[in-house]
């Protein structure tokens, strides 16, 4: 893929892909509502953006052009697999709440889940319309809300361990390209200690996806950039006998 523009990195605020692509040599940004990596270039409600955005209205995405890219990592928390416990009552959250309190608490969470659901899809909506190129990323993990309940388009393409290039987790992970085609690039670095979701911390604050667990390592960023966007053999890709379908 050629980039002749700009990079906007939305729900980013470490900063990981933005500076990858820095390195790169792209101009590249993040736009978030948090900064507590004082990495956020752009502090905005992205949500509201995108609302003023497809209600017509004056938006950031109005200064986004065709030469650009945008990555968005659309927040996961009503999409991911532990959701399930949930939806069907068995959260560890609700341990010590009463059935009653249970169903009015997941009534709440459904009507949150399809704000969210709403939101991305007027995301998609805005790159279609202005024709804007758009990678969305979100966990894939089953079960997943959007990709095994059939309640999104197919992701296409999804990465199933991502620590076979650089990364702490496996954490399988889902990717929609649109108005934009991947490269298939093989840059493979398995030199990281594994972690854990499940050891990571979680996030005080209902709603928001857990800091840690939320995060990617420089080297999986910079591989993915170079394997799957813009198409850079490295000095660890491995060459394949076989020519991608």
């Amino acid at each position: 893929m050629e980039i002749n523009g700009k990079v906007h990195c939305l729900f980013e605020q470490s900063g990981t892909f933005k500076n990858e692509f820095i390195k790169l040599g792209y101009k590249a940004e993040d736009y978030d509502i948090q900064n507590e990596f004082n990495e956020t270039d752009n502090v905005a409600d992205l949500f509201n953006e995108i609302e003023k955005c497809y209600a017509g209205g004056a938006s950031l995405f109005d200064e986004i052009t065709k030469e650009d890219l945008i990555i968005a990592f659309f927040p996961c928390i009503y999409f991911e697999s532990l959701q399930q416990t949930c939806f069907d009552l068995t959260s560890i959250n609700y341990r010590k709440k009463s059935m009653c309190e249970k169903i009015e608490l997941t009534i709440e969470r459904l009507k949150l889940r399809t704000e969210f659901h709403t939101l991305l899809y007027k995301l998609l909506w805005i790159a279609y319309s202005r024709n804007l190129r758009l990678i969305i990323e979100n966990p894939s993990t089953e079960p997943n809300y959007l990709i095994t309940g059939q309640n999104f388009p197919k992701p296409t393409m999804i990465d199933k361990n991502r620590m076979l290039r650089g990364d702490y987790y496996i954490k399988p992970t889902a990717y929609w390209f649109i108005n934009c085609e991947p490269t298939y690039g093989r840059s493979f670095q398995n030199d990281k200690e594994r972690k854990t979701i499940m050891k990571a911390s979680s996030s005080p604050k209902a709603g928001v996806c857990s800091m840690e667990r939320s995060l990617i390592s420089p080297d999986y960023a910079r591989n993915f950039i170079c394997d799957f966007i813009i198409g850079r053999e490295q000095a660890i890709s491995e060459r394949s006998l076989f020519k991608e379908i």
